[in-house]
């Protein structure tokens, strides 16, 4: 299984700050406006305030932040069903679905230092609006029951306090596994091509700031 490639300049994993560099936002002014732009000095600006903050501070400051971002379908935003949009996209059109506030919360949170072995994505069933959908999951160990980071629902709860959510599967770029609403990681399971090709399209897009 191909492990994570850190894209060299949006994401300077604790190496340096700021989170997007003034070369990129110069660019996001040029494609999305100078409205765009002051989103991305907003985002820099949170994350500098947050660094040294415990993990559920930086947990409850990087949901906060995104889950302002309006929802909308793929469909809608990119003419093509289930595109994972890399956080630029999402911040700069301020717009996404489930995929994309996850991806963006995922990279805001290994910024500030949280390891990739406590962040999942997580594929849920929404008993709710009875769909297939998507939440950042935070395991402080693996055997723990995991903080879920949600666009439908603002606040962090426990999977267990989520009677609303059917655990599938947990992912990121290093495992995959059958997920529990207990907790636990779960069982490893086999690569499942399908989502590790999103996977792999994702990074390779963020390598190359794909605004």
């Amino acid at each position: 299984m191909k492990r994570l490639l850190l894209p060299a300049l949006l994401l300077g994993f604790l190496i340096a700050s700021p989170y997007v560099t003034d070369v990129i936002i110069q660019a996001i002014e040029k494609k999305y406006g100078a409205i765009a732009k002051e989103r991305f000095f907003t985002l820099n600006t949170a994350l500098e305030s947050l660094k040294d903050k415990s993990d559920l501070e930086k947990l409850q400051g990087v949901n906060d932040f995104y889950n302002q971002v309006l929802y909308t379908s793929d469909l809608q935003n990119f003419g093509m069903h289930d595109y994972w949009a890399t956080p630029l996209e999402f911040l700069g059109r301020y717009r996404g679905d489930c995929e994309d506030y996850v991806i963006a919360k995922y990279f805001a949170l290994r910024h500030l230092g949280i390891e990739s072995s406590e962040l999942y994505f997580s594929y849920v069933k929404s008993l709710k609006y009875r769909e297939a959908h998507m939440v950042l999951t935070y395991f402080p160990t693996p055997q723990a029951v995991p903080l879920v980071l949600d666009n439908y629902e603002p606040r962090i709860l426990s999977a267990d306090q989520r009677k609303d959510l059917v655990p599938v599967y947990n992912f990121n770029g290093d495992a995959l596994y059958l997920a529990s609403r207990k907790g636990e990681q779960g069982k490893a399971i086999e690569r499942s091509d399908k989502t590790h090709k999103k996977w792999d399209i994702l990074i390779d897009n963020i390598k190359r700031n794909l605004l």
